[in-house]
């Protein structure tokens, strides 16, 4: 058993739906006050009415995680509220499809600003508090799309994700002397209101193609992101885990017929 994470802070990015709301619904069932972070008040008051409800604490902010000011404003305020920051989950991430012969220059800025500049800025943001805290903890939300696999129309998407794991091992390094770890979690495909869109064809194509026969569930990504938050996982950073059933092992679909 993981030691307790009860009575930390810990900030969740795009923390409203999908990957992130899982997440920042299993910290706050550990014990975690979570700062939900998300650009859409609604969605968010409702992420937090969730949580206290299942008996969580929870509060949020708004913020667009690619603007600096606003993203120094959102720990600002979180150790207002809860008093200091302990741990951040780095996973507000959008994923348009568009191929790149019909891909906009400015789709693309806007996929690595959100996606990627936001992770420099997060983690960046992180630094006084992990040093006044004397500890910390980055968890970073990447994917196996870029970094393994590809994808037609996420060329945007995949890069930017590959471009997190670039990022996290110098940051490693960098944040190594404020006693704060940094790693990724790379989802495969994961049941969420953004795949949901994708539509059923492809869930079910998804699904049979994974040798574990489904599509990864929001609470498998969190409890990655658990470990790598925990106090066992101390001595790991600049590390990056794949959660995606198998997804990348068969070398092709006949590989799968004979499981």
């Amino acid at each position: 058993m993981l030691t307790s994470i009860a009575g930390k802070t810990c900030i969740v990015t795009g923390a409203s739906k999908g990957i992130g709301k899982g997440i920042a619904h299993v910290f706050a069932a550990q014990g975690a006050k979570v700062m939900i972070v998300a650009r859409g008040e609604a969605d968010a008051v409702s992420a937090v009415k969730e949580i206290v409800a299942a008996g969580g604490e929870a509060d949020y902010c708004c913020c667009d995680m690619s603007e600096w000011s606003q993203v120094e404003a959102m720990f600002a305020k979180t150790a207002e509220v809860f008093g200091r920051v302990d741990i951040v989950c780095a996973n507000a991430g959008i994923f348009p499809q568009v191929k790149i012969a019909d891909m906009d220059p400015e789709d693309w800025d806007h996929v690595m600003s959100t996606n990627l500049k936001s992770t420099f800025l997060t983690v960046k943001a992180a630094i006084p508090y992990f040093e006044k805290a004397g500890e910390g903890r980055v968890v970073v939300t990447s994917s196996i799309t870029g970094p393994v696999t590809g994808f037609p129309g996420w060329s945007h998407y995949g890069a930017s994700k590959a471009g997190q794991l670039g990022f996290i091992k110098t940051a490693a390094m960098e944040l190594s002397r404020y006693n704060a770890t940094i790693n990724a979690v790379m989802p495969g495909n994961i049941y969420t209101e953004g795949l949901q869109g994708l539509g059923q064809d492809y869930l079910d194509t998804m699904a049979a193609s994974i040798p574990l026969k489904r599509l990864g569930t929001v609470e498998d990504i969190a409890n990655a992101a658990l470990f790598f938050a925990s106090k066992e996982a101390a001595y790991i950073t600049g590390q990056q885990i794949i959660v995606d059933g198998g997804q990348i092992l068969p070398e092709s679909l006949e590989a799968i017929t004979e499981i």
